[in-house]
């Protein structure tokens, strides 16, 4: 059987005439923005070139301002351009309106409670208590906590606007419902370092969070329930760290709020 060069041109070209070159570019690019989170946006990328390049502590309160600043700028601001102006979509295609805020505002209520009490409950672990916050020097400061805090916001609004931002409302032209799905897989993947059951849950977690912002049709519900756990775990922590209280009950509840004075 012999190969005919110009045969293989036509089927390649007919192959790229029906490829949906905006869809793909969108998923080409948000591998790209990982890549680059992963390589220069990484705390020991800002140790070993960035740190002593401006002389800051290696680490510091910077190496995580650096973290999270760049998952911000990566995973939101440079999305948000690329939309807006480089594929001309509309506030609203790109999921930054209000969407169904309604919708959004009950199930933001009815689930921040939970996470709320929740995140009480785990801090009383010391396991929880020596691994948030992640700085540990947030934990007896609360300067450098709001800073962090600020900062870590910063990161999960990166970190969503990627996949339930640009992924999802990026191909929503082309893959309709489908893109639900479709944003759920690097964002599962993304999570094989975490133990198991992590892992596991972030395929079930992505796609709900996925189907929640399509109903919404705003991406800014993923925000509260996705970042929640962590900056809510991290606050009661630190009251844990600053006070010494332990225990679950109002008494501990209670001594923990007065480091909020201290």
């Amino acid at each position: 059987m012999r190969l005919s060069i110009q045969d293989e041109w036509n089927r390649l070209s007919r192959g790229l005439k029906a490829l949906d070159v905006q869809a793909a570019s969108i998923l080409l690019i948000a591998a790209f923005i990982v890549i680059l989170q992963m390589k220069l946006g990484d705390r020991s990328f800002f140790r070993s070139d960035i740190a002593p390049l401006l002389e800051l502590d290696r680490s510091g309160l910077a190496s995580w301002i650096w973290w999270f600043g760049m998952q911000g700028v990566l995973g939101f601001c440079v999305p948000v351009i690329l939309l807006k102006w480089g594929f001309k979509f509309s506030w609203s295609e790109m999921g930054l309106g209000l969407g169904d805020y309604s919708f959004a505002l009950k199930i933001t209520g009815l689930y921040l409670p939970l996470v709320i009490v929740g995140t009480w409950f785990l801090s009383d672990s010391s396991a929880f208590q020596v691994k948030y916050p992640h700085y540990s020097e947030a934990a007896i400061n609360w300067n450098i906590f709001l800073v962090y805090e600020a900062f870590f916001l910063l990161y999960w609004i990166g970190w969503e606007y990627l996949w339930r931002g640009f992924v999802l409302f990026g191909t929503a032209r082309s893959f309709g419902p489908m893109a639900i799905v479709i944003q759920a897989m690097p964002f599962a993947i993304m999570h094989f370092n975490k133990p198991f059951a992590e892992a596991f849950l972030s395929i079930i977690g992505g796609v709900a969070l996925g189907a929640l912002v399509w109903r919404s049709r705003s991406f800014w519900i993923a925000v509260p329930i996705h970042a929640a756990q962590m900056l809510i775990l991290d606050f009661w922590c630190s009251l844990r760290a600053r006070s010494g209280s332990t225990g679950i009950g109002f008494e501990a509840l209670q001594k923990a709020f007065q480091a909020l004075w201290n």
